[in-house]
């Protein structure tokens, strides 16, 4: 018998082929695992599905911890040149500073006179909106310019 379409010949290829790449796909993330978890498509698939489902596991782990330490590092930091973590950050949000908790973690350690200065603008932004100035800071810092000294 004599097909003239091409509708019944890429039929039986499909089938295999999709099987073959689904096992390939299998197989590469597979690719480091010891013995025969590696090169049994069952034992392979078994394991890749568990290794899939510890890593989610994990990323929500760490992000959460590398939350925690931002915070640490920017606290420690900003209680070193006087003024506590929150009040920091949201004295930085009030001066319309956008940087973000890695961005500040990073600067902590990395660039310490210019945290330095962010920590100095925020006492500042502290000091115009508190009523009880003189607790908080006596005079201005030097070399600061905020809208209000314009």
């Amino acid at each position: 018998m004599v097909f003239l379409t091409a509708l019944n010949l890429g039929q039986k290829v499909k089938s295999g082929s999709r099987k073959f790449w689904k096992r390939q796909r299998i197989f590469q993330l597979s690719a480091n695992f010891y013995g025969r978890r590696r090169n049994c498509f069952r034992l392979a698939l078994r394991s890749v599905e568990k290794a899939l489902t510890h890593s989610q596991a994990g990323r929500r782990t760490k992000r959460n911890e590398l939350s925690q330490l931002w915070m640490g590092r920017i606290g420690a930091a900003s209680l070193e040149h006087g003024i506590p973590f929150e009040p920091f950050y949201i004295s930085l949000n009030k001066c319309k500073v956008a940087l973000d908790r890695h961005i500040l973690a990073d600067i902590t350690y990395t660039e310490p006179r210019t945290f330095k200065g962010l920590a100095t603008l925020a006492r500042f932004q502290r000091y115009v909106d508190t009523a009880d100035k003189r607790s908080i800071l006596e005079m201005p810092p030097e070399g600061v310019f905020t809208r209000g000294m314009l």
